[in-house]
C-alpha cells in the first residue's frame, strides 16, 4: 500500500509544477512540502488612514492658545472655517468651534477679523484649496 501511495504522487506531477508536494513515508504518515506557497505581505494598495493634524501632532487646542485657534477663523470676515477646509476630524472641528468662541466670550480674539500680526504665520491648511469640494 505504502509503495503504491508513493507511486501515484511521483508520477502524477513532478514537485516542480505543484503548489505542494504531498510526499508519504514508511510508516504511511503525510507529510506536506510548500515549496511554492504564498509569501504573507501588506497589501500594497490599502490606503493610509488620514488623520487631522491636531490628532497627529496630540494636540489639544484650548481658548487661551489665541495663535493656534486664529489659523481656523478666516483673516478677512472672521468665521470659522469648516471641516471640508480644515481637514480636522468631527471631534476636534467642534473642539476648536467652542474654544474659538469661548476665546472671543473672554475678549482673546477679535469677532469679525484675525489680527494682524497672525497674518504671516505659517498655513496648516489651504483654505483656498478645501479637501472637499462640498461641505458634506
Amino acid at each position: 500500500m505504502a509503495l503504491l501511495k508513493t507511486l501515484i504522487t511521483r508520477f502524477v506531477l513532478p514537485t516542480s509544477y505543484r503548489a505542494t508536494a504531498i510526499r508519504y513515508t514508511s510508516t504511511d504518515q503525510k507529510i506536506a512540502e510548500t515549496d511554492d506557497a504564498p509569501v504573507e505581505m501588506e497589501n500594497p494598495y490599502k490606503k493610509e488612514t488620514r488623520q487631522c493634524i491636531l490628532c497627529k501632532l496630540n494636540i489639544t487646542p484650548d481658548y487661551k492658545n489665541y495663535r493656534l485657534l486664529s489659523q481656523f477663523q478666516s483673516p478677512y470676515t472672521g468665521r470659522i472655517y469648516g471641516r471640508h477646509i480644515t481637514g480636522l476630524c468631527k471631534q476636534k472641528q467642534e473642539l476648536v468651534e467652542s474654544e474659538i468662541k469661548k476665546a472671543q466670550n473672554c475678549a482673546y480674539m477679535p469677532y469679525y477679523y484675525k489680527d494682524k500680526t497672525f497674518l504671516k504665520d505659517p498655513k496648516l491648511f489651504d483654505p483656498e484649496n478645501p479637501i472637499r469640494s462640498h461641505r458634506f
